[in-house]
């Protein structure tokens, strides 16, 4: 590829760009993100990006609404000084959750902004475990949805070894991903079933499958206020499980989540980085993502094939 590749981030995460730039080799892209008296966002390149391969890193974590506007406004300014490809890497998609309309009247904010990410430039997008994977189908450009299962694989084998395990998944939706996980390490498949009465509020009804016994290893896609995940925890206990593990890929961890994590009776729950941890847990283990995206970006630059990444 003939143009160079260079490499942005607003506010989210800057350390995670800044890890991503040292797996790449390069420096981190100058760039100023910062805000007008009144409040709007205020971005100004400091380097010419005219014709080259851009990648943009910025989570719309919380505050979602403000890293999402600088997305925008990042990738229109690059779009306006000639960037030759702008690719959007968010390694947490916002809005993800609203995927589809589960009441009268309301919203498909998904959508919405997968409308305006490409609306305002962006080429491509790169992200991490999308909450739907039907969101994918939004954008009317290429979209690669990296896994974070190989991160969680390499630290399980590494620090808690491979037996008496039973992987469980927390809701019917993500038994897609603990199936793959038990696969690969080999351990037996369980389910929380659970019903949702409102947002947030999860009450858990009985478990699935053989835990008695065994440690179980809960795996999700994200962690929000934590409600899921302890009621999960405390059921597994009571269904004769031994230990309980979890992770998760992104730490939203909204809320009541801290005291919640902090107070159960979970040993260890690993999470990666796409968000920042906004305060300190003692028993929330941070796993970089910095060289699986580095990976996908070196491979997207240079035209060669990202799928194995996927897995």
């Amino acid at each position: 590829m003939s143009f160079s590749l260079k490499v942005f981030t607003g506010n989210a995460n800057k350390k995670l760009a800044k890890d991503v730039c040292s797996y790449l080799g390069i420096p981190l892209g100058d760039v100023f993100v910062g805000r007008f008296s009144d409040g709007e966002v205020n971005v100004q390149f400091k380097e010419s990006v005219r014709g080259d391969d851009v990648f943009i890193i910025q989570p719309t974590c919380p505050p979602v609404n403000e890293n999402l506007m600088e997305l925008l406004v990042m990738i229109d300014a690059c779009k306006r000084a000639s960037a030759g490809r702008i690719t959007a890497v968010i390694p947490y998609f916002g809005y993800a959750r609203q995927d589809r309309k589960v009441q009268p009247r309301v919203p498909i904010s998904a959508r919405l902004v997968a409308d305006l990410i490409t609306a305002a430039g962006a080429s491509r997008v790169l992200t991490v475990d999308l909450h739907a994977g039907q969101i994918q189908g939004f954008f009317n450009i290429p979209v690669d949805n990296l896994a974070a299962i190989p991160i969680f694989l390499d630290y399980v084998h590494r620090n808690l070894g491979s037996d008496g395990f039973v992987v469980v998944s927390p809701d019917a939706g993500g038994v897609e991903r603990a199936r793959l996980f038990a696969k690969k390490m080999g351990w037996p498949l369980a389910i929380i079933d659970k019903r949702r009465d409102q947002p947030n509020v999860a009450e858990v009804m009985h478990v699935i499958g053989e835990v008695e016994g065994k440690k179980a290893f809960i795996l999700d896609d994200m962690i929000d206020t934590a409600g899921t995940l302890v009621k999960s925890a405390k059921a597994l206990l009571e269904a004769g499980a031994t230990e309980v593990y979890a992770a998760a890929t992104h730490p939203v961890f909204s809320g009541p989540a801290y005291e919640r994590i902090e107070s159960s009776e979970i040993k260890e729950v690993m999470v990666t980085d796409t968000i920042p941890l906004r305060r300190e847990f003692t028993k929330v283990k941070v796993l970089s993502i910095a060289s699986l995206l580095g990976e996908a970006i070196r491979r997207i630059h240079h035209e060669e094939s990202v799928s194995s990444l996927f897995r």
